[in-house]
């Protein structure tokens, strides 16, 4: 008989299972059953917060329990590669955090487990199927702002807590890979390419010795991108999308609120030199409850995922490339193969 949901296990617990277990927990042919922890109380405390049916002691008693299909993982950045493959061996899909892996030979080793486990593992880019990006593609590929001719953007927020894993280096911390990681991805859904080559400004802590400013500039040919991330800056973000003809601003690109809607500035021409703003508006969602159901249907339709490895790949392999350059103070091609 077809199964009509996907039982999800969550494979830590993460301060950021606040925002996702429940809305997971709600969406359409989701049902999270249970999270794990090294600790067997506070997989316990976890469970009660969340209402979850089980507390697992431990990770591999979560990916022991046959009723588990799916797998969350919002482990540490340098346990992602580790855990995701453990996942799949164990007959799960994985649906784990960003960024699935520290740079893109980790993500040749996902491609090759999924490739050898037969199921899915997906990098959890929550902003990749919110319907205001989903929004932005098509008003652009119609023509809305006429061509596309560059891209700028900035998220920022201030972190100094010596304690927090975004600023511990030995475990895949720094800006880059938490946040300067999300107009790289957006630029290049959007704009449907891949740069050639890109060109950074880094700035290190001298303490943590992590990234905490960077400033980036890709080629996509016929489309220049720039942003800048910052993880010790008053917080902001904001993506904008620069035309022939129009304009369009995403307000809140990527921590998008769940209880009111996100909205879309769309300037365009009105003649006699004159232009035109709009907001539009998007109807509320929470978009880690559309991602987990996108995920789930994929996989209980045997279809395509929403972000495929190969996808994560190129994304990491740009990442790369904006490392080498801050550190040789050159444009650097984006390395394929």
């Amino acid at each position: 008989m077809a199964k009509d949901e996907i039982v999800w296990g969550i494979l830590g617990t993460a301060k950021i299972n606040d925002k996702i277990v429940v809305p997971m927990h709600n969406a359409p042919k989701c049902r999270v059953k249970g999270i794990a922890s090294r600790s067997a109380q506070k997989a316990r405390e976890a469970a009660a917060k969340y209402g979850l049916a089980v507390a697992y002691d431990g990770y591999e008693a979560l990916l022991a329990d046959p009723e588990i299909d799916a797998v969350y993982i919002p482990l540490p950045n340098h346990l992602h590669v580790e855990w995701s493959i453990k996942s799949v061996e164990a007959g799960k899909h994985v649906l784990c955090e960003k960024p699935i892996g520290l740079d893109a030979q980790q993500v040749e080793r996902l491609i090759a487990a999924r490739e050898k486990s037969g199921r899915y593992i997906q990098e959890a880019f929550m902003v990749r199927t919110h319907p205001q990006w989903l929004k932005v593609r098509t008003l652009i590929d119609e023509g809305a702002i006429g061509e596309l001719r560059a891209v700028t953007g900035g998220f920022t927020y201030y972190n100094t807590n010596a304690h927090d894993i975004r600023n511990q280096n030995e475990l895949g911390g720094g800006g880059l890979l938490d946040i300067g990681c999300y107009p790289i991805t957006t630029s290049r859904f959007i704009t449907g390419r891949e740069p050639r080559q890109v060109v950074a400004l880094m700035e290190r802590d001298p303490t943590f010795e992590v990234d905490r400013l960077g400033s980036v500039l890709m080629d996509f040919e016929g489309v220049q991108a720039s942003f800048f991330y910052s993880t010790q800056i008053h917080p902001y973000q904001r993506m904008q999308f620069h035309g022939t003809t129009g304009r369009i601003e995403v307000e809140i690109p990527f921590n998008a609120p769940n209880d009111r809607p996100t909205r879309l500035l769309v300037s365009g021409p009105a003649g006699a030199g004159a232009g035109t703003d709009r907001w539009l508006e998007l109807p509320v969602c929470d978009q880690y409850g559309v991602a987990a159901a996108v995920f789930a249907q994929a996989i209980l339709s045997g279809g395509p995922q929403a972000i495929a490895l190969e996808d994560t790949r190129a994304n990491m392999r740009v990442i790369d490339a904006v490392f080498r350059s801050a550190r040789s103070g050159s444009w650097e091609p984006i390395l394929q193969g």
